[in-house]
């Protein structure tokens, strides 16, 4: 019969991927804990939160992140320019979790081989700033079937993550 595994129990294969998770002034600790949580969960390589600093002290931040917050490196920086232009030479591509004109559905992701990613993601309020969308290489958004227009930015960065990780096994796999 089949029962809940215990953590100790899982088959989890431990990886890292080449993303970078930029937030755009994300300010609740409690979407700042689960966001360590998710980028944990898939292997991503660090976080930068861009506009506001994080109190990594927070009891929110802490119960939501459940120690993860530990595990994934993490920067803030009040201005992005130059992180931009280090990851754009270090042959990153900026990806950008957004409902634009146009967006593409995450569906429609494609991926280069030996390409790094940075998906940034907004703010609870406002999503991505114009001046970042600007920036981006691309834009890809979640499709949703109901009438809200919009979901919590850490529910579509995990499926965003999910789609991402996904691309690059199969890249990873075929080469």
């Amino acid at each position: 019969m089949s029962h809940q595994l215990s953590h100790q129990e899982n088959n989890f294969i431990t990886r890292q991927f080449p993303i970078t998770v930029i937030c755009d002034h994300l300010e609740s600790p409690a979407n700042q804990g689960a966001l360590f949580r998710i980028c944990e969960a898939f292997g991503v390589k660090e976080i930068i939160f861009y506009g506001n600093t994080i109190d990594i002290k927070s009891s929110r931040l802490k119960r939501t992140a459940r120690s993860t917050e530990k595990l994934v490196p993490y920067s803030c920086v009040t201005d992005l320019t130059d992180v931009l232009v280090s990851l754009k030479k270090n042959n990153t591509q900026l990806i950008g979790l957004e409902i634009t004109a146009n967006s593409n559905a995450i569906q429609e992701l494609s991926i280069s081989e030996n390409t790094n990613i940075a998906l940034l993601i907004g703010s609870e309020k406002h999503g991505i700033s114009k001046t970042l969308i600007e920036q981006l290489d691309a834009i890809y958004h979640i499709p949703m079937y109901g009438t809200n227009s919009s979901m919590n930015v850490i529910q579509s960065a995990g499926i965003a993550l999910f789609s991402l990780t996904n691309e690059l096994k199969i890249i990873t796999i075929e080469h």
